[in-house]
């Protein structure tokens, strides 16, 4: 079954220890994701205020244990680096979690964002994983897939895009190809961002109604809207399929975007902690570099 982390007592040193992480999908799982209440806040009272407590809590050692990262592993040919794959129904909130966790923290210079669509056809002539492979991130960088290789067990099920088998064999290509970057140093989080299909009409109402909002519309998602169900069955297999101890997916509840963006900063603060980043040590004296300084 799937693991809810709740939050613990308050701790002296602040609220990103008990920031909620969402719900862990263990590699055993045998629930649904319907089970999941979209509009739940585990772990969180869903104020505002607490929200923005959450988010602002630990932004400032965030941003160092990214810089570290980039500092001591980028330029080499190995070294540690994350992956962030988002991949959710349309009106998630996929891009404005980019913006908020990823683009409000960050330093750019260590960040790839890459968003995925339709295959072109030179990429349709490769094996499914061909096109995300130039994407992966770089060792010391932190890259971010706004839809990813998991298109091609959702959508391409769910339209009956590719013949079963196929679709069967791109569970475990999936599972060896995340096996193999975990190996090389990559640390892997995979998020679903889980919107109720009200929440979805009122999104996909802004769109068609508001000016601003015309360019994130396309008629096609009203299309894939009619589909739900067969949506969640397919995320259901997917995450029951590929979900491991080095990849694993975290199904959360998203109607609240405050949340859902708390949970995903959360997520990525542990996967830094995790890695014990150091600073580089210096490739020169200091105490050499500051007499030469002085009488420069």
């Amino acid at each position: 079954m799937a693991n809810s982390k709740k939050s613990s007592k308050k701790k002296a040193d602040g609220p990103a220890e008990k920031a909620p992480r969402g719900f862990r999908i263990a590699n055993d799982w045998k629930g649904d994701v319907q089970d999941f209440d979209p509009r739940a806040t585990p772990g969180f009272s869903g104020k505002k205020t607490e929200g923005k407590e959450f988010l602002l809590a630990r932004d400032a050692e965030l941003d160092e244990l990214q810089e570290r990262l980039y500092a001591a592993h980028h330029g080499g040919g190995e070294g540690r680096s994350v992956l962030l794959i988002v991949q959710g129904m349309d009106t998630s909130g996929k891009g404005g979690m980019v913006r908020n966790v990823i683009g409000a923290t960050m330093d750019l210079q260590g960040v790839r964002v890459q968003g995925f669509g339709r295959p072109t056809e030179e990429e349709a002539a490769h094996d499914f994983l061909w096109r995300f492979t130039p994407h992966l991130p770089k060792p010391g960088q932190i890259a971010v897939f706004d839809r990813s290789h998991y298109e091609d067990v959702l959508v391409q099920r769910v339209k009956q895009m590719a013949p079963p088998e196929e679709i069967e064999r791109r569970y475990g290509a999936i599972v060896e190809f995340e096996n193999e970057l975990a190996a090389n140093g990559t640390k892997i989080i995979k998020v679903m961002p889980h919107i109720s299909r009200a929440f979805q009409a009122e999104n996909l109402k802004k769109r068609i109604e508001r000016a601003d909002k015309h360019w994130k519309y396309n008629p096609s998602d009203i299309d894939d809207r009619k589909l739900w169900s067969q949506f969640m069955a397919a995320y259901q297999i997917a995450m029951t399929r590929t979900s491991t101890e080095v990849a694993p997916w975290y199904c959360i509840p998203s109607d609240n975007k405050t949340y859902c963006r708390t949970v995903v900063k959360a997520l990525l603060f542990d996967a830094l902690k995790s890695l014990n980043l150091e600073w580089p040590a210096a490739d020169f004296d200091p105490e050499v570099e500051l007499e030469r300084l002085a009488n420069s």
